[in-house]
Parts: C-alpha cells; structure tokens; sequence
C-alpha cells in the first residue's frame, strides 16, 4: 500500500524553478534549535542524558511538539509514542514525505545522534513555510520512541512495532531495571497517543544523520549517501578447557581456554579483513573462568559480532569463523560451542531516495560519496513500509554515544539543505 502512495507522489512532482534551487535552511536556526533541545538533560562534560520516556524525554517531547505547532503543523501521537507532525500539501489524499528520527538519548550521549534528523526535518518545514512553498505532497516530520534502547529493549522499539516487526503488547510489556514498563511510563509522561501504529501512510522516508563513525572525515566528504545498513549476526562463544596451577603444569600438557580462544578470535576479525569492505568482526566482551593470575584458565566465554552489507556476506563470514572453530577444537582437544544470540538483516534502501539524495547534494555542490551504515536507525524498519534513505554528515573522530560527540555547524547545514532538497523532490513543489 505505502509502496503505491510513492508512485502516486512520483507521478505529481513538477520541474523545479530557479526559486526553488537556490533554497537554503537557516543553518544558525537549526543549530540554535539543536543547543537548545540538549539543554533538556545536559550533563556536566557537555552531552546529554536523556532516557525514553523519563520525565526528560516528556520535556524534550513538549518542545519539539511545541515548535512543530508553533510551524503550523498537526501533531499525531500514536499508541506506542510515535510523533508525527504534518505540514498539509495541494494533495491531501497523497500519502506524505516524511523524515526524522528519535530524541531519546544514552546515558552518555551527545547532542546530535538522532536530534539532528528530527530537527532538521522540522528546520525544512520552517524553511518552507519562510519562502511560502506549498508541496504537492504533505510533509510530516517523525520523532520514534525508544530507538535507542539504553532503557528498554528492544531497541528501535517504536519504528518497530509501527513496522509490525514486534506487537505493541510485547513492547509496552517490557520493564527497565526497576520493573518499569513501557506502557506505565509512556502514560506517566503523556505519551499514548490514539493512532494505532502502523495506521500513518508514508510516500518515502528520509533520515538525516551523523554518521557515527571515521569514514566520512578519513574521506574529506561533506555527505554520505547512504546505501544501506549493514546485517548484523551476534553469537556467544564458549571454550571449555580444564583449570589447572600455572606453575607446576608443563606447556605441552595444559588444556588452556584461554590460548584457544584467542585463535578464534583472531579469527573473528580475519574474517572480517577477507571480506571487505564492509566486513566487521569484533570481539568486545570477554569472561575468563576462574579469572585468577595463577590459575590456567578452564573456561572462556566471548561475543562474536559480524556485520557486512548483504545477509549472504554475514553468513559466509559466520560459516568460515564456525569451520575455524570446529577445526581448532579438533586439533586442541577443547570443546567448544558458538551460539547465535540475534540477528538483523541487512537493509538497503531506496534507489530512488538514494538518487534523490546524491542528486541534491550534487546540486547544492557538497562533497559526496556512498556510505553504509554499520549501527541500526529507524530508517531500517521504515524501508520495509515505503521507499527510503539516509543523509550522514561527518562527526569529529567518528565519535558518538559520547558526551564530546560533535558535528561542525557547516555539516549540519549541509546535510539538513541535502535533506529539504531529497523532500521536495520526491514531494513535489
């Protein structure tokens, strides 16, 4: 259904004129709107805490409804906290082009991860209405529940269940680590809302987004067009070996956990090395049993994180850390076990969004290149629904879910002109 609202929109886009090419945000306006919104649960060393639905998230909720009021837009709630805030069109009955992103923050977090595509996607509409421009299409600008999910899983929770991908009861049942659910804090800070999620049409879905890693400023690019987003397949892997005294047992007769599980973690990110360029392989959480200075270790247990750009990537690479494995544990003698604990797919997006978004940052002369995503946003549950894309724009040293995340005001200006100029292609003037 929201695939046919796409071709409908596509069919009443007209020639752009030279008003409309040389159209630009307020880029001091969207940063003095990104200052201000992370004010709402500011910490010391300069980033931002504010976890979903704490009485924070209501209170950075308030103010971006607010300012979308203030623009003129109707504000819609859905039952899982969605926001959409709509700017009508010529055509009513057309399904809208809509971009955003979440507001919800880490505990550590920064100004811009996901702040920037909702605010910038507000800063297009403020735009819009400063030169009067009246789009054939409506334009709705989206904010998403819990996509972070540093307090309840799981993450991307209300992209998700809008997206049917888990049911609203299994999301409003989920619990913090103080036995809070979802539902009780949701109504707590006023946010279930009477649309039921999954009922709002979408023509095309934009996100605009720091990249949250080194790629884009190794490269010296303004914007990466986003390709997709990588699949992702997480395991646990177990080693189990036998303690024993460090000092009396020989080399040649130890039965070490730990020296076997080294190799397969080297293998880890071998893996990942043969499968470029868009491999990952990481190992970040290591337990060591008994985890003494003198004792060899008799048991280890590790996560395998794989990531690359198609699902038969992914799974390549997991078969050859698995045969790896296998092999090791033949040689050495130890058992050892790789569970899968989850898995998401990969998602590409758009072509058509894609296009939209290179073209416009070639127009406007910004510095460009393909990109992918290697972490989740709520554009991946959006490309299943409706036709899709992504804007990143650098952020300094590739840093994010970190009190110094920074993004250059430049950069925030350029990706939120890219993103007016993706909309109003695909929204029609």
């Amino acid at each position: 259904m929201h695939r046919q609202h796409f071709t409908e929109n596509a069919e009443h886009i007209m020639s752009t004129t030279t008003n409309i090419d040389n159209l630009r945000i307020n880029g001091q306006r969207l940063w003095d709107s990104l200052m201000e919104l992370a004010k709402i649960g500011a910490t010391p060393k300069g980033g931002v805490c504010r976890l979903t639905l704490t009485t924070l998230d209501g209170q950075g909720r308030d103010l971006v409804t607010r300012w979308g009021r203030e623009a003129g837009l109707t504000v819609t709630i859905d039952k899982i906290g969605n926001g959409f805030m709509r700017r009508a069109g010529r055509n009513n009955s057309l399904a809208p082009i809509m971009a955003g992103s979440h507001i919800d923050t880490q505990p550590t977090g920064g100004k811009f991860d996901g702040n920037y595509g909702v605010l910038s996607a507000l800063e297009v509409v403020r735009t819009l209405n400063d030169h009067g421009i009246e789009t054939e299409a409506p334009i709705e600008v989206a904010f998403w529940t819990n996509e972070e999910g540093s307090r309840f899983v799981p993450v991307m929770m209300g992209s998700g269940v809008f997206a049917k991908v888990f049911t609203l009861e299994h999301a409003y049942a989920a619990t913090d680590t103080e036995g809070k659910s979802v539902k009780d804090e949701l109504t707590r800070i006023g946010y279930v809302g009477p649309e039921e999620p999954g009922a709002h049409p979408i023509g095309a879905y934009f996100e605009a987004h720091i990249e949250q890693g080194p790629v884009l400023e190794d490269n010296n690019k303004t914007i990466g067009v986003v390709q997709g987003v990588l699949g992702i397949r997480w395991f646990d892997c177990t080693v189990t070996g036998m303690e024993a005294h460090a000092g009396p047992t020989p080399m040649g007769l130890r039965k070490d956990a730990m020296q076997v599980a080294t190799r397969v973690m080297q293998e880890v990110v071998a893996a990942a090395w043969r499968h470029a360029p868009h491999g990952r392989g990481t190992v970040g959480m290591v337990h060591v049993h008994p985890n003494s200075r003198n004792v060899i270790p008799g048991r280890v247990k590790f996560s395998i994180d794989l990531r690359n750009a198609t699902d038969a990537l992914v799974d390549q690479m997991a078969d050859e850390v698995k045969a790896f494995a296998a092999q090791v544990a033949k040689e050495s003698g130890l058992d050892i076990k790789i569970e899968l604990v989850s898995s998401y797919p990969a998602q590409a997006f758009h072509p058509e969004c894609m296009d939209a978004v290179a073209r416009a940052a070639q127009k406007l002369g910004y510095s460009n290149m393909p990109a992918v995503s290697g972490a989740g946003h709520d554009a991946v549950y959006m490309a299943r629904l409706a036709p899709s894309g992504m804007i990143f724009i650098p952020c300094k040293d590739g840093i994010s879910h970190n009190e110094i995340e920074y993004a250059a005001p430049e950069h925030i200006t350029a990706g939120a002109n890219v993103l007016l100029h993706a909309m109003l292609e695909r929204a029609g003037t």
